[in-house]
């Protein structure tokens, strides 16, 4: 389970240990008729997060995190470096002065937005971050630790590429169909058409795969579908044909169900992606293509990811919710620290913060969803919960809200998520990097056991 600790303010995660729950047992089929049964783990230099991005010194805080537990050093030695922090904060200033002092309206947005949520950020964060360390989840600098150099380059990033090229082939009958594939117990390879059906592990433990000439880890009861907004018809289609496992129980979907959960992580558009290209971003009018009334049950809970960027939000709010016929419930926001506690960027750093939205909405076809909704009327969703976890290293990674929401929706709830990046046990995902996590360089192999003859 992903919650190390749980409160009245939120959630403190540990996603690796959520990612590495789904490997315990792995399945390799070598040769027909020999298996071997492995287990894998997520490398841990991807969560080994040792440091703010920004220091947090000139940014000073004392209700921040992480200050509580850096008392202990000397005067002397703040004093002895006060000068140059002030002369390194003069040059790095001097280089980032503005032509304008005055802000745009974004900014002022943005730094209205940050005063409405602070409080309820420091309060949480740190009674949160405060049992962190009391379960040793979070720790101080170790001395003499040797880290695994950060390599996060692989053979995986021509996924986009080979959707965009899928995109100029004839849609083929699968299409129509709704066709799933499933991957059988005792294939050693697998030579799928990942752009046009549905794909599905359907096992009781994971699968070590070859698609596409790449080794892919896919976790127990997962479902993905490899595409890019123009071809999500199979996702419709696939509601009419599938048996999966949401939240460990067994539920095949039958005519006219639909989704229950929905989760969406959009490629938002900012300056720091066109200048990385680390991936393609989306315009917001974009979103409004993704067929949600044909993918959600009555009542669906609806979660969307978004960055500080104010029109995003209030796009989210006020033009794609209401578009999709989703009422508002509320608005949680993902904090973003050290293994140390600290934040990973200073509360208050006018240009980057240590934290991202999530706006919670239901989806209202009629007027009356009560009665079909998948939350719990005994536990109603509640506004301004923080969600507290060491970020992955790796790029738009998110937290997996398969454990937190389970406090408030029905374990037999059906989950989607759409732009997803990695797979989920249980869950349908699509994307164009739909599998882009799951590519074996990401993962260590714990343990091997022997092998067994069928």
């Amino acid at each position: 389970m992903s919650v190390v600790f749980k409160n009245t303010k939120g959630w403190l995660l540990d996603q690796r240990s959520h990612i590495n729950k789904s490997f315990q047992s792995c399945l390799l089929v070598k040769d027909p008729g020999l298996k071997q049964y492995v287990q894998f783990s997520l490398k841990r230099k991807y969560f080994d997060i040792l440091k703010p991005h920004i220091l947090a010194k000139t940014f000073t805080n004392l209700d921040a995190p992480g200050t509580v537990h850096q008392e202990s050093k000397s005067n002397e030695e703040s004093s002895q470096t006060r000068s140059e922090d002030t002369l390194h904060l003069r040059v790095r200033c001097k280089k980032r002065k503005r032509k304008h002092k005055e802000l745009n309206q974004g900014e002022i947005d943005s730094e209205s937005y940050h005063e409405k949520v602070r409080k309820i950020i420091l309060e949480g964060t740190k009674s949160l971050v405060e049992e962190g360390f009391t379960c040793d989840y979070l720790y101080g600098a170790r001395v003499n630790e040797c880290h695994e150099s950060l390599d996060l380059t692989t053979v995986d990033s021509r996924l986009a590429d080979l959707c965009e090229m899928a995109k100029k082939l004839p849609i083929g009958n699968g299409i129509e169909q709704g066709s799933v594939q499933t991957i059988t117990e005792d294939q050693t390879s697998t030579e799928l058409d990942l752009f046009e059906c549905i794909t599905q592990n359907n096992m009781d433990c994971a699968r070590l795969v070859t698609l596409m000439g790449e080794k892919y880890l896919l976790p127990p009861h997962c479902s993905f579908l490899l595409s890019d907004i123009s071809r999500m018809q199979p996702l419709v289609n696939f509601l009419n044909t599938i048996t999966i496992m949401p939240f460990n129980m067994v539920k095949r979907l039958g005519a006219n169900e639909r989704y229950d959960v929905i989760v969406l992580d959009p490629p938002w558009e900012n300056k720091s992606v066109k200048r990385s290209k680390r991936y393609s971003s989306l315009p917001p009018s974009q979103l409004k293509r993704i067929p949600v009334p044909e993918l959600a049950a009555q009542g669906c809970l609806l979660l969307t990811w978004v960055t500080n960027r104010q029109k995003h939000l209030r796009f989210v709010k006020e033009e794609l919710y209401p578009h999709w016929s989703v009422e508002v419930l509320a608005e949680w926001l993902w904090v973003k620290i050290t293994n140390s506690g600290e934040y990973v960027f200073p509360i208050d750093s006018p240009h980057k913060k240590p934290y991202e939205i999530l706006v919670l909405g239901r989806y209202c076809k009629t007027k009356d969803a009560s009665s079909s909704s998948p939350v719990k009327d005994e536990n109603p969703l509640p506004d301004h919960k923080i969600i507290v976890s060491v970020p992955s290293t790796l790029h738009s990674q998110k937290p997996s809200l398969a454990d937190v929401l389970e406090e408030y929706v029905d374990p037999e709830a059906k989950c989607l998520e759409l732009f997803a990046r990695n797979l989920q046990p249980g869950w349908t995902s699509w994307g164009n990097e739909v599998i882009k996590f799951q590519h074996l360089s990401y993962f260590n192999m714990e343990e091997t056991g022997p092998d067994s003859l069928t």
